[in-house]
Protein backbone atom coordinates (compact mmCIF):
# COMPACT_ATOMS: atom_id res chain seq x y z
CA UNK A 1 0.00 0.00 0.00
CA UNK A 2 1.28 3.84 -1.11
CA UNK A 3 2.14 5.63 2.37
CA UNK A 4 0.73 9.06 1.03
CA UNK A 5 -2.18 11.23 1.78
CA UNK A 6 -5.53 10.65 -0.42
CA UNK A 7 -7.54 13.33 -1.43
CA UNK A 8 -11.75 12.94 -2.91
CA UNK A 9 -14.76 14.47 -2.74
CA UNK A 10 -17.88 13.00 -1.77
CA UNK A 11 -21.56 13.98 -2.60
CA UNK A 12 -25.46 13.65 -1.45
CA UNK A 13 -28.23 16.09 -2.10
CA UNK A 14 -26.60 19.62 -1.68
CA UNK A 15 -23.75 18.61 1.05
CA UNK A 16 -20.20 18.26 -0.41
CA UNK A 17 -17.52 16.80 1.10
CA UNK A 18 -13.59 17.20 0.24
CA UNK A 19 -11.56 14.91 2.44
CA UNK A 20 -8.04 13.80 3.02
CA UNK A 21 -7.01 10.91 4.00
CA UNK A 22 -3.38 10.34 5.44
CA UNK A 23 -1.57 7.70 8.00
CA UNK A 24 -1.90 8.21 11.31
CA UNK A 25 -4.02 6.95 14.27
CA UNK A 26 -7.37 7.10 13.63
CA UNK A 27 -8.23 10.76 14.36
CA UNK A 28 -11.01 12.54 12.36
CA UNK A 29 -11.31 16.29 11.63
CA UNK A 30 -14.30 17.90 9.85
CA UNK A 31 -13.94 21.61 9.91
CA UNK A 32 -11.34 21.57 11.83
CA UNK A 33 -13.63 20.52 14.76
CA UNK A 34 -13.61 16.91 16.02
CA UNK A 35 -16.15 14.24 14.88
CA UNK A 36 -17.36 14.42 18.27
CA UNK A 37 -18.18 17.98 18.51
CA UNK A 38 -18.95 18.29 15.12
CA UNK A 39 -21.76 15.31 15.01
CA UNK A 40 -23.76 15.25 18.15
CA UNK A 41 -25.97 12.27 17.19
CA UNK A 42 -23.75 8.88 17.45
CA UNK A 43 -25.43 7.56 15.04
CA UNK A 44 -24.01 9.99 12.45
CA UNK A 45 -20.77 9.40 13.91
CA UNK A 46 -21.28 5.84 13.04
CA UNK A 47 -22.35 5.96 9.36
CA UNK A 48 -19.04 7.42 8.21
CA UNK A 49 -16.92 3.75 9.52
CA UNK A 50 -18.17 1.37 7.15
CA UNK A 51 -16.06 1.89 4.46
CA UNK A 52 -12.95 1.86 6.90
CA UNK A 53 -14.45 -1.51 9.05
CA UNK A 54 -15.31 -3.26 5.76
CA UNK A 55 -11.35 -2.60 4.23
CA UNK A 56 -9.93 -3.24 7.72
CA UNK A 57 -8.30 0.35 7.95
CA UNK A 58 -10.38 2.14 10.81
CA UNK A 59 -7.83 3.56 13.28
CA UNK A 60 -4.70 3.79 10.98
CA UNK A 61 -5.72 7.17 8.58
CA UNK A 62 -6.48 10.26 9.86
CA UNK A 63 -9.52 12.40 8.34
CA UNK A 64 -9.25 16.14 7.55
CA UNK A 65 -12.31 17.10 6.00
CA UNK A 66 -14.24 19.99 5.15
CA UNK A 67 -18.20 19.89 4.52
CA UNK A 68 -21.19 22.29 3.25
CA UNK A 69 -23.95 22.52 2.40
CA UNK A 70 -27.05 20.31 3.20
CA UNK A 71 -27.66 18.61 6.17
CA UNK A 72 -26.19 16.56 8.95
CA UNK A 73 -27.41 13.10 7.50
CA UNK A 74 -26.83 14.69 4.40
CA UNK A 75 -23.14 15.62 5.31
CA UNK A 76 -22.19 12.62 7.37
CA UNK A 77 -23.36 10.82 3.48
CA UNK A 78 -21.67 12.71 1.60
CA UNK A 79 -18.69 12.08 3.96
CA UNK A 80 -18.89 8.20 3.69
CA UNK A 81 -18.33 8.59 -0.16
CA UNK A 82 -15.29 10.76 -0.01
CA UNK A 83 -13.75 8.31 1.96
CA UNK A 84 -14.33 5.27 0.04
CA UNK A 85 -13.09 7.41 -2.95
CA UNK A 86 -10.19 7.81 -0.81
CA UNK A 87 -9.31 4.50 0.01
CA UNK A 88 -9.39 3.39 -3.53
CA UNK A 89 -7.26 6.01 -4.70
CA UNK A 90 -5.32 4.94 -1.65
CA UNK A 91 -5.17 1.24 -2.71
CA UNK A 92 -7.17 -0.02 -6.05
CA UNK A 93 -7.55 -3.82 -4.76
CA UNK A 94 -10.02 -2.21 -1.79
CA UNK A 95 -12.33 -0.99 -5.04
CA UNK A 96 -14.32 -4.58 -5.43
CA UNK A 97 -14.77 -4.59 -1.69
CA UNK A 98 -16.41 -0.82 -1.57
CA UNK A 99 -18.03 -1.42 -5.29
CA UNK A 100 -19.93 -4.50 -3.90
CA UNK A 101 -21.03 -2.99 -0.24
CA UNK A 102 -22.48 0.42 -2.81
CA UNK A 103 -19.88 3.07 -0.95
CA UNK A 104 -19.16 3.87 -3.92
CA UNK A 105 -22.04 5.05 -5.63
CA UNK A 106 -23.21 8.66 -5.10
CA UNK A 107 -26.80 8.58 -4.46
CA UNK A 108 -28.59 10.60 -7.05
CA UNK A 109 -31.70 11.71 -5.37
CA UNK A 110 -32.47 15.26 -4.65
CA UNK A 111 -35.34 17.28 -3.68
CA UNK A 112 -37.90 17.83 -6.04
CA UNK A 113 -39.22 21.08 -7.58
CA UNK A 114 -42.52 22.43 -6.62
CA UNK A 115 -44.33 22.88 -9.71
CA UNK A 116 -46.56 25.68 -10.96
CA UNK A 117 -50.61 24.91 -10.03
CA UNK A 118 -49.57 22.60 -7.30
CA UNK A 119 -49.28 23.03 -3.79
CA UNK A 120 -45.68 21.03 -3.82
CA UNK A 121 -43.75 18.79 -5.91
CA UNK A 122 -46.38 16.44 -5.88
CA UNK A 123 -48.95 17.56 -3.55
CA UNK A 124 -52.10 19.54 -4.99
CA UNK A 125 -54.49 22.10 -4.06
CA UNK A 126 -57.54 21.13 -2.16
CA UNK A 127 -60.15 19.79 -5.07
CA UNK A 128 -64.00 21.05 -5.14
CA UNK A 129 -66.25 19.59 -7.34
CA UNK A 130 -68.94 21.52 -6.19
Amino acid sequence: MDIATAYATGKRKNAIARMWLTPGTGQIMINSRSIDDYFQRASHRLMMQPPLEVTGLLGKFDIHATVRGGGQTGQVLALRHAVAKAIVELDSDHRATLKKEGFLTRDPRKKERRKYGQKGARAKFQFSKR
